[in-house]
C-alpha cells in the first residue's frame, strides 16, 4: 500500500553526503508499535531479520527541523527500502497528542544516505522534548512492509526561534504598530510591599529576574534573559501614563532618558496576544557592552533607536525626544539594575485590573496576525 507523499516538506540536501528525507510520509494508518506489535490491517508482512538501527544520532537541531543518522550492521541492508521514525512529545510518549492532534506521530522515508533531515512545523514545536526511535522496512512487491525490530528510544529538545524567525515575527509586528504618539517616562507597577523590600534587601535597587514563560512558546528571551519590567504606553488623550494597572497600586516613574539613551541598545523580543484583540511587542533595552547586550545580540535583531516602528529616541534641538506605538502594547526590558533614586514611587488613583496581566501567559497558537510558519 502506497503512502502520501508531502515532498513539499523537505528542505535540500547540503551536501551530497547528508541527503534529505526524499520522500518523507504520514503514516496514516497504525504501523507497528515500539513493542513490535503490529495492527491486523497495516498491511505489514510478519517480522524478517533486517538491521535494527542502533547508536542513533541528533544533530542541526532547530525549532521545526534536527538531522537524524544510525549505525546498522550489514546484513540484509541492501533488501533496506524505507525507514520508520516513531517521533512523540515526551510528556505524552504513548499518545498522539500533537499540536495538530489530526496528525499522526508515524514518518515513513525513503531509504536515504544518512543523515537525513526531518522537517515540519506541523509536528515539531520548538523548545520541546520529543523522543524517537526507528525501524528499517523493505516494502514487498504486493505493497506489505517487512520490518525490523523498534530501535532505542532517543530524547532530545527541539531548539528556541533564531534571528530568522524573530525577524519574521517583527515584520508581522510592523504592520499593525500604528502611528508613533509621544512620551517621557518609563513606569512599573508593583505593590507596596515590593518597594519596601527593595529598599530593605537590596539597597533601593530594582534587581533583574528571570524573564516569565509569556508570549511565544519559541522566544529565546523566555527563562533566560534577566531584567526588569517597564511600561511606557500612554493614554491617546493625556499623553499620560494609564492610572490603571494590573501588577499593583504603586508605580515607580523615571525618566525615559534614564534608561534609553545613546549609550544603549534596542532589540526584538516577541509578538504576541492571549485571545483578544490588542497585541503586545516585547523590547529589549541593554546599556552598551553590558552582559544582557551580550546575550541579546547573540539572539534578537537588534533595531535602530532613532527609526523603528515601536519605540524611538531622537534628539531635537538638544533635546532627546520619546516615541512608542500605539495599537501595540510595549512590554519593555532593562537588562541591568534600577535604583530607586533615579526616579519616584506613588500610588496610583485607578484600579487594578489582574485580569490585563500578561505574566505566564500563553500566546494565542491560532492567530493570524502574531504567528509564522514554524511552532508556535
Amino acid at each position: 500500500m502506497d503512502v502520501p507523499r508531502l515532498d513539499h516538506a523537505l528542505s535540500s540536501p547540503s551536501s551530497p553526503c547528508e541527503e534529505v528525507i526524499k520522500n518523507l510520509s504520514l503514516e496514516a494508518i497504525q504501523l507497528c508499535d515500539r513493542d513490535g506489535n503490529k495492527s491486523q490491517d497495516s498491511g505489514i508482512a510478519e517480522m524478517e531479520e533486517l538491521p535494527v538501527p542502533h547508536n542513533i544520532k541528533i544533530s542541526n537541531i532547530t525549532c521545526d527541523s534536527f538531522k537524524i543518522s544510525w549505525e546498522m550492521d550489514s546484513k540484509s541492508k541492501d533488501r533496506i527500502t524505507h525507514y520508520f521514525i516513531d517521533l512523540n512529545k515526551k510528556e505524552n510518549k504513548n499518545s498522539n497528542k500533537f499540536k495538530h492532534k489530526d496528525v499522526p506521530t508515524k514518518l515513513v522515508a525513503k531509504a536515504v544516505p544518512l543523515p537525513m533531515t526531518v522537517r515540519g512545523h506541523w509536528f515539531l514545536s520548538p523548545r520541546t522534548e520529543y523522543t524517537v526511535a526507528v525501524q528499517t522496512a523493505s516494502k514487498q512487491v504486493d505493497g506489505d512492509y517487512v520490518v525490523s525490530e523498534w530501535s532505542e528510544i532517543i530524547e532530545f529538545c527541539t531548539a528556541d526561534y533564531s534571528k530568522v524567525h524573530l525577524t519574521q515575527l517583527l515584520e508581522k509586528a510592523e504592520v499593525i504598530a500604528g502611528r508613533m504618539l509621544k512620551f517621557s517616562v518609563f513606569y512599573r507597577n508593583q505593590q507596596k510591599e515590593y518597594f519596601d523590600f527593595i529598599r530593605e534587601h537590596h539597597g533601593s535597587a530594582m534587581q533583574p529576574s528571570v524573564k516569565d514563560s509569556s508570549g511565544s512558546h519559541g522566544s529565546p528571551i523566555s527563562g533566560k534573559l534577566e531584567g526588569v519590567f517597564f511600561s511606557c504606553s500612554t493614554e491617546f488623550n493625556t499623553g499620560k501614563p494609564p492610572q490603571d494597572s494590573p501588577y499593583g497600586r504603586h508605580r515607580f516613574e523615571i525618566a525615559a532618558e534614564k534608561l534609553f539613551n545613546p549609550n544603549t541598545n534596542l532589540y526584538f523580543g516577541d509578538f504576541y496576544c492571549m485571545y483578544t484583540a490588542y497585541h503586545y511587542v516585547i523590547l529589549v533595552i541593554a546599556p552598551v557592552g553590558s552582559p544582557g547586550d551580550e546575550f541579546c545580540k547573540q539572539r534578537l535583531p537588534q533595531l535602530n533607536s532613532k527609526d523603528n516602528k515601536f519605540l524611538t529616541c531622537t534628539e531635537e534641538d538638544g533635546v532627546l525626544v520619546y516615541h512608542h506605538a500605539q495599537d501595540v502594547i510595549l512590554e519593555v526590558i532593562y537588562t541591568d539594575p534600577v535604583d530607586l533614586s533615579l526616579g519616584t514611587v506613588a500610588e496610583i488613583t485607578g484600579h487594578q485590573l489582574m485580569s490585563l496581566s500578561t505574566a505566564n501567559a500563553k500566546k494565542d497558537p491560532s492567530c493570524k496576525t502574531c504567528n509564522i510558519s514554524v511552532g508556535r
